[in-house]
């Protein structure tokens, strides 16, 4: 039923209008946040950044939970592992930047491997607890593999982003310079994400997330699609957690920490499971708050504590029907 109203609504002339409303309003977003580091400082400049890095595994977290319908808390382990593998090949064999940045998207991919497929036959409640032991492990070796990842000393003097092409070769240095790379990777990401959500095997996705059975009945092998999913969602965390190394300039076995993967959760979930563009408004958002409300250290935590009380009251489905509702708005007013 609720099917059958999405593709009418689909369908409707309002729900045209609002495409040829929303494809203006994006590029005005982007040419705002080209422009952002003219009229911004370096604080809040840093508290995009922040965002822009913890949008990556929130994509990947997206695809397994708004698409897939999969509640998965392994993406601080993702996360970790990519800032670990990203920070090893800089500080041991100088490699490139997006060399480090690719690698990690790879092995934390293939990681995700022998991980996914004991994990993937167990249901609901059993899963979510296997992904919070993928975290704890991966704490757990970080701090005691001493050798590879010196333990809770973590690794420190990380390079800023190098880049080698050809004779050719620049760092990038600074907050803003940092800004306009994580700006440019996180767009690139985005237009992913949609474009897998917008294929026919993001259609087969929400098939599985609204009734599974039904679609392995039609002929949807299901189980591999979930495969595949937690493997992509746990190369988008890898890439982020190079990003963040090479941001911070070190590593540590705090980066398991379950902070993490809580915060990437209240943004897929405060922003609007199963929609990209809530997704990016609540990175932006929770992850930009946390780092603006660094200013009261005494009050942090009690008022985001607050906003999120506040957000499962007044917001329980997250701020998406919040921007739908805007965008019906503006549809109005044309």
């Amino acid at each position: 039923m609720a099917r059958d109203q999405t593709v009418t609504q689909a369908k409707s002339p309002a729900a045209t209008t609002g495409r040829d409303l929303r494809a203006p309003f994006g590029l005005a977003l982007i040419a705002l946040a080209c422009i952002a580091p003219l009229f911004l400082g370096n604080y809040p400049l840093h508290a995009i950044i922040i965002a822009l890095i913890f949008l990556l595994p929130a994509h990947g977290l997206n695809l397994l939970l708004g698409y897939t319908g999969l509640l998965s808390l392994a993406q601080a382990a993702f996360f970790g592992i990519g800032a670990y593998v990203s920070a090893l090949l800089a500080v041991h064999f100088g490699t490139p930047f997006y060399l480090n940045f690719l690698a990690a998207g790879v092995v934390t991919g293939a990681i995700a491997l022998p991980l996914g497929i004991p994990a993937l036959r167990l249901r609901a409640t059993s899963f979510v607890m296997c992904t919070l032991g993928f975290v704890i492990i991966g704490q757990a070796i970080a701090k005691n593999w001493i050798s590879l990842t010196r333990g809770d000393m973590g690794l420190a003097a990380i390079p800023k982003p190098y880049f080698a092409l050809g004779p050719a070769s620049f760092t990038v240095s600074g907050t803003v310079g940092f800004y306009y790379l994580v700006l440019a990777i996180a767009a690139l990401a985005t237009l992913a994400v949609y474009l897998i959500v917008r294929s026919p095997a993001g259609r087969n996705m929400i098939a599985i997330r609204e009734n599974e059975t039904l679609a392995e009945s039609v002929g949807i092998p299901t189980w591999h699609y979930k495969l595949v999913v937690f493997m992509i969602s746990a190369a988008f965390a890898g890439l982020g957690g190079s990003l963040y190394a090479h941001y911070l300039t070190v590593v540590s076995p705090l980066t398991f920490q379950m902070y993490y993967s809580t915060t990437m959760l209240i943004i897929v979930l405060g922003g609007g499971a199963g929609t990209i563009s809530g997704v990016i408004f609540g990175s932006l958002l929770f992850v930009g708050l946390t780092e603006a409300l660094r200013v009261a250290p005494e009050l942090r935590m009690i008022a985001y504590g607050f906003f999120l009380l506040g957000l499962v009251f007044w917001f329980p489905s997250g701020f998406a029907p919040l921007i739908g509702r805007l965008w019906s708005f503006l549809e109005k007013c044309k």
